[in-house]
Parts: structure tokens; sequence; C-alpha cells
């Protein structure tokens, strides 16, 4: 299937990330929340990791959840993985496609730029 879209977005040292799902190394969703968000968050490392930067790059995340009941959780393994200053955030309800309960979609800015 042809997904219209960018991974990634670069203009100058500002850097846009396509939003992630919570995938693992097989293509797979796994169940909960937890597991999806700590595989969002490997997922971003990963693409910001091709560009030499890293989570403490990031300066703006826009959270989505399927579930309120959800945020604890996400948010104890968000504020594990993204050092302090913490990005700036927005966190919303949504209805998800592919039985995902967490998509996070993020800016980051290129320090050596």
């Amino acid at each position: 299937m042809n997904i219209p879209l960018s991974k990634l977005r670069r203009d100058g040292a500002t850097l846009y990330l396509s939003g992630e799902l919570g995938f693992d190394a097989h293509g797979k969703i796994p169940d909960g929340i937890r597991a999806q968000t700590e595989n969002c968050i490997a997922n971003i490392k990963a693409t910001l990791a091709k560009e030499g930067l890293d989570l403490s790059d990031v300066l703006s995340c826009t959270c989505y959840l399927t579930d309120a009941a959800d945020f604890p959780i996400f948010n104890e393994v968000y504020a594990a993985a993204f050092p302090q200053p913490y990005p700036v955030r927005t966190t919303v309800g949504v209805f998800l496609m592919l039985d995902a309960k967490v998509e996070i979609t993020v800016i980051a800015r290129d320090r050596n730029q």
C-alpha cells in the first residue's frame, strides 16, 4: 500500500517527524499502552538517530491516546524516556487506526546546524 507521507522533513535546523505508532521490530502493534508507548518512543529515537539527534533535541510532542484511562501509564513511560527540560506537549484523546492506543509526533531541533 502506498502511504502518501514522509517519515521526516527538515527545514533548516528544524525536523518534523510523522506520527509514530507503537509498531515493534516485526511490524506488529503489541497489546497494552506501556509496550506501545515504549515502541513509539524507540521508533522516534531511531528516526532521530539517523539524523545524529536524540530525545534531548525534541522541542515539542503531540500525543494522541485512545483511552484517557491509559494516561498515567503513558505519562510514566514518557517521563522516563525524555530528559529534562521536557519538550512542550499536547495530549489529546482520539480514535487511531490499526488498534493503536497511542501515537506521538515530534518537532526537533538540530543543534549542530
